[in-house]
């Protein structure tokens, strides 16, 4: 079998706020095409900033990227506007969904589309779109205000898809919603990704649900990447297993609680 081609290379980037707030701090991490990576944490570690350093979204709250390097299919991406990004087939799906209120779901679905210029494939792209999720169909003239979390997430994946694109930067899916309503979300993921071919980076704090559909996870702590492997390997180590997962038997514990904290952090290896 061949190795499958590097889509995404984030080479040792360092992002920083106002000048002066060193939030990452030498992230590298890789995305193969059609595949789906995790990048785990929790709140603060740095996973939205690093998206957000992709997409080159940080200029709007005063970040930039100032060490490293980042490439898409080899090609160095650090300058490009989102819009640029958009045509190159890169869409961020914002933490918190961020669907347009007053507009109906069919609308906010079709602001996905504005960048294109293939306007006679735009109708079919919403009728796949509409297949992939029904209870859009369903609610496709209600406006969004009115819409549950679920359909709302639904909405922000949907209108993402509509800008056909082959890299798809999720944002914390699972946030704020029902454990039913994040299993289906993460089962169109899956099924975007094996029948459409659709590149997945997730930034998600559920690591349980993140690691049965991601093949590959980075675990980030404090603005750098501390471990990383096979979904299924993180998913059976004892560390993560603790710390991430709950399961190391009693009280599950706080990073901040452990006094010496016995995993091997990729820096120190």
């Amino acid at each position: 079998m061949s190795t499958p081609q590097i889509v995404l290379n984030v080479n040792g980037i360092e992002v920083i706020y106002n000048h002066v707030i060193l939030v990452l701090k030498g992230v590298s991490l890789q995305v193969p095409e059609r595949g789906i990576v995790a990048l785990l944490g929790g709140n603060g570690a740095g996973k939205t900033t690093t998206l957000r350093a992709i997409s080159n979204l940080l200029k709007g709250e005063r970040g930039e990227v100032t060490k490293g390097s980042i490439e898409l299919r080899g090609e160095r991406i650090e300058n490009l506007t989102p819009a640029d990004l958009v045509q190159r087939g890169v869409v961020q799906v914002m933490e918190g969904r961020h669907c347009f209120a007053h507009l109906t779901i069919e609308e906010n679905l079709l602001t996905g589309s504005y960048t294109r210029t293939d306007k006679g494939e735009i109708s079919a792209n919403l009728e796949k779109v509409y297949n992939y999720f029904p209870r859009l169909k369903t609610r496709r003239t209600s406006q969004a205000a009115y819409t549950s979390g679920g359909e709302q997430q639904m909405c922000a994946i949907g209108r993402a898809l509509m800008a056909n694109p082959r890299l798809v930067l999720l944002d914390e899916p699972s946030m704020g919603l029902a454990p039913q309503i994040v299993e289906e979300v993460f089962n169109i993921v899956k099924d975007l990704n094996q029948k459409e071919h659709v590149t997945f980076l997730l930034a998600e704090q559920n690591t349980n649900m993140a690691l049965r559909y991601a093949d590959f996870g980075y675990i980030m702590e404090s603005g750098r990447i501390v471990m990383d492997g096979a979904a299924a390997d993180l998913a059976s180590n004892e560390d993560v297993k603790e710390f991430y997962l709950g399961m190391g038997g009693g009280e599950r514990k706080s990073f901040k609680d452990v006094k010496s904290y016995k995993r091997r952090k990729r820096w120190l290896a």
